[in-house]
């Protein structure tokens, strides 16, 4: 027989058993006990710390609205949560429509993690005492930070790599708001600096000529492998297909049909008036270089024409966010990459961090001063006559961001020759 057969006499025998009584089960009745608020009330208020040997604490779901925050014990004190430079501190996560706040009541230790309406954000920290807002540097973040500042409270823009390492578990609103509430308050964290509504009106100048120059590029290409089809081939330039492409249609008129080489002759009409926006978009970043200040002392600078000038001093936004010119070329990517190891440190090529376009200016400024260069022994030249014609002209290209920035930071204007002193230290 099967182990785990039963028989019927096991069956009858396990009937007369007795059976043991089973406890009764009473449900207490709930009581409508009030929640964290009566502790808190209870109990005074004691500040919300983190420890440097616990790590990031983890970070409240969007349960934790009311909730209070955990007061753990350590014995290594680290820097207070929740307030900076005297102000409580308050994560701001932006979208379109929906904005997700996180912060800490410091009198209480109350957790607030809620959403707002695009039109009520606003009115919300009108409501508040002066702050210090943390907000990740996306789209949108200069035009909410310009809007905080005027109502009193401190911006911080914070790098949206930087934030998400602080970020636990899955993406939501929630999380990404006590992320940005956390990343803040670390010491030594970089932040972007805050641009200006003119600085950025010049930025979008600068994106549509980059627009139409490709769509310029795209539509040239294009009209070249069409009339390639046909045995019509131009030289490379632009130039060249300017001068040849009327007498290449031409020749195409016995043997192309008609309604084709009209929609070519309209391509080519549409690359005209591309080269016609182009154009009215550099009369208009030449009006806003008159009217600055800044721009015009870069626009001394030798390899620095009317693009650069507006570029850099745009994209820098703040000058004060760099402690140094060096700072400021890191920022663009423009020194070298470091890869350190067991106390070796290796460098390699640049970096590329940063602004690709005004990197690309600025390199491109850097060569056409090394192609007009005619003093062999200065300190170009010298450089020129060691290294690579390719690491002269980026070394060309850092010196004169440097350059930007002190002439940016110190309002001063441009000085050629001159040389830098190093403060003594006492």
């Amino acid at each position: 027989m099967d182990k785990g057969t039963r028989t019927g006499t096991d069956t009858q025998r396990a009937n007369q058993l007795p059976r043991q009584p089973t406890a009764a089960i009473r449900k207490e009745p709930k009581t409508s006990m009030p929640k964290a608020r009566v502790a808190v009330d209870q109990q005074p208020a004691q500040p919300v710390t983190l420890f440097a040997d616990h790590g990031r604490p983890e970070t409240p779901s969007t349960s934790d609205k009311g909730s209070i925050m955990n007061h753990s014990v350590s014995a290594k004190a680290g820097q207070l949560i929740g307030t900076l430079q005297g102000r409580q501190v308050v994560g701001l996560d932006i979208a379109k429509d929906i904005f997700q706040i996180h912060t800490v009541q410091m009198h209480s230790g109350e957790i607030v993690n809620k959403s707002l309406k695009r039109a009520r954000l606003l009115e919300h920290f009108a409501q508040m005492p002066p702050c210090l807002v943390g907000i990740e540097a996306c789209g949108g973040a200069h035009h909410w930070a310009r809007h905080l500042l005027a109502q009193g409270h401190s911006v911080r823009l914070i790098d949206p790599a930087k934030a998400r390492a602080f970020a636990t578990g899955n993406k939501t609103d929630a999380i990404d708001a006590a992320a940005i509430w956390l990343a803040v308050q670390q010491p030594g964290m970089r932040f972007v600096g805050i641009k200006t509504q003119a600085q950025q009106a010049t930025l979008v100048l600068h994106r549509q000529r980059q627009l139409l120059m490709k769509m310029r590029t795209m539509q040239t290409n294009a009209l070249r492998g069409m009339l390639h089809e046909f045995g019509v081939t131009f030289p490379q330039g632009k130039r060249a297909l300017t001068a040849q492409i009327a007498q290449g249609l031409q020749a195409l008129e016995p043997s192309v049909p008609q309604p084709v080489l009209e929609s070519l002759r309209q391509q080519w009409q549409r690359v005209q008036e591309m080269d016609a926006d182009i154009h009215a978009i550099e009369e208009r970043l030449s009006a806003l270089l008159r009217q600055d200040v800044q721009m015009q002392r870069v626009l001394a600078i030798p390899g620095v024409g009317l693009l650069t000038a507006t570029a850099v001093v745009a994209t820098m936004g703040e000058a004060a966010v760099f402690k140094s010119g060096r700072h400021f070329c890191a920022w663009l990517g423009l020194v070298p990459k470091q890869h350190g190891s067991g106390g070796k440190v290796r460098l390699g090529g640049i970096s590329k961090r940063g602004d690709r376009y005004v990197r690309t200016l600025l390199v491109g400024g850097a060569r056409s001063v090394m192609h007009h260069l005619k003093d062999e022994q200065s300190w170009l030249g010298q450089l020129k006559a060691r290294k690579h014609a390719n690491v002269a002209v980026v070394a060309q290209a850092a010196k004169t961001a440097r350059t930007i920035w002190a002439l940016v930071a110190k309002e001063q204007a441009y000085q050629a020759g001159h040389q830098s002193v190093r403060p003594v230290m006492a």
